[in-house]
């Protein structure tokens, strides 16, 4: 390799660089130490270098000039000779700088964060999650979206939350938080970055209140509500869908998104896959003799919607996630009194009181699953039976509500004891 050696006398000025005139072929204004500029028939001029490199002649080039002047390319000049005194190829560590600009790019936390919901829905995610998440981390994307995840500092991402809070949202300000957390780790596993800054900001953020969703809990209030949705004049697909829930108890989304293959009604069971479960596991919800009935109530099968209830206005998507609670508000319940997840807090709430049933039987049936495998599998085998008796229980309970009747105790007794 040739030595950066001693600096010749400069052969180019402002004035002369500015003043060259092209010709018919392109042509050299030599400076020094192997600078030069290129002048092209078309009045293009270009920076150049040419050096050698274990033995190789080489040309690095600088970029254009008006762009990069003079004093510019000298600078670059320089550069490029402290990197062959130290045994390094200029115009190979141009390619690298290069390279490494285009994935700092590629490194904003926009990028990261869309990178890290396509996986989530890749990985089968609920469409609903999903359609939260990108919400959420949206909020994010004018403040921080564009900026290299390496560089985001916690008190960066603070002041987006402050301002999420200053709105009252207390909740989404914390959610946005944990969101952003789980972009953040994803960075860490794909070798983008180094650490969690959401982790700093534990204790930062307003608390939200907990705020438990309305339910109607009592049996006469419970009785009240069902005699008020057996008198729905609206929708008929709504109106299925209002009588049904209280039967299934299900979560809202998980209802909506009902679709006739998952339905066996020779084995009266209803079998979501995991999905569209919250906990991401299949779950299995016994049919009562009602709910069927219920259901056959539908004018129409899979040939027209996949679905049981589709959306109105397209056959190809479900029903609104708002439909069920309008409904409700059209029967004269007001948000702060019952909405449709409510109807699990009724079935746990008077399930629970009438103290026939394995309260984990009746966790199980509410999909609240336990996190162990092994104990999973066990309670699934130990409970069914009683849950098939205890949904069939719960139609006939609520039927007698409705019309008023007297309910009497059922005569077995819960199979999990």
């Amino acid at each position: 390799m040739k030595s950066a050696g001693t600096h010749r006398k400069s052969r180019l000025s402002a004035t002369s660089v500015k003043h060259a005139k092209p010709r018919k072929k392109p042509y050299k204004l030599a400076d020094r130490d192997g600078l030069y500029l290129l002048v092209q028939p078309n009045g293009n001029r270009f920076w150049r270098m040419n050096y050698r490199f274990h033995g190789k002649q080489k040309t690095i080039a600088f970029g254009r000039w008006p762009e990069i002047l003079l004093s510019a390319a000298r600078e670059r000049l320089a550069d490029a000779r402290r990197l062959l005194a130290e045994g390094i190829d200029p115009a190979e560590q141009a390619k690298l700088d290069r390279i490494a600009e285009s994935v700092a790019k590629k490194n904003s936390f926009e990028d990261i964060a869309e990178e890290w919901l396509e996986k989530r829905q890749l990985e089968g995610i609920a469409p609903m999650t999903l359609k939260r998440a990108r919400w959420l981390l949206e909020i994010t994307y004018p403040a921080i979206g564009r900026r290299p995840i390496t560089e985001i500092s916690a008190h960066e991402l603070l002041l987006v939350l402050q301002k999420v809070e200053k709105s009252k949202r207390y909740d989404t300000a914390s959610r946005i938080r944990s969101t952003c957390s789980q972009v953040f780790r994803y960075a860490i596993a794909t070798a983008r970055a180094e650490r969690d800054i959401c982790a700093d900001l534990r204790g930062a953020l307003i608390s939200p209140k907990v705020k438990h969703r309305a339910a109607i809990t009592t049996p006469k209030e419970a009785a009240a509500l069902l005699r008020s949705i057996e008198e729905y004049e609206g929708n008929k697909l709504t109106s299925v869908a209002l009588r049904l829930i209280p039967h299934v108890f299900v979560r809202p989304g998980e209802l909506r998104f009902a679709e006739w293959k998952e339905f066996d009604f020779d084995g009266a069971v209803w079998t979501i896959p995991g999905t569209k479960m919250k906990m991401r596991r299949p779950h299995a919800v016994p049919l009562s003799r009602q709910a069927i009935k219920i259901i056959r109530e539908l004018e129409h099968d899979e040939g027209l919607s996949s679905y049981l209830f589709p959306s109105l206005r397209s056959m190809e998507r479900p029903m609104s996630d708002n439909t069920l609670n309008a409904a409700l508000r059209r029967l004269g319940y007001g948000k702060e009194e019952m909405t449709a997840h409510g109807f699990r807090a009724m079935a746990a709430t008077l399930l629970n009181e009438m103290g026939i049933w394995n309260p984990d039987a009746i966790e199980r049936q509410l999909a609240h699953a336990e996190s162990n495998s092994v104990r999973r599998a066990y309670a699934r085998g130990q409970y069914w039976e009683e849950r098939v008796k205890m949904m069939q229980h719960w139609s006939d309970y609520i039927d007698q509500l409705r019309d008023g009747a007297t309910i009497l105790r059922p005569q077995f007794g819960h199979s999990g004891s």
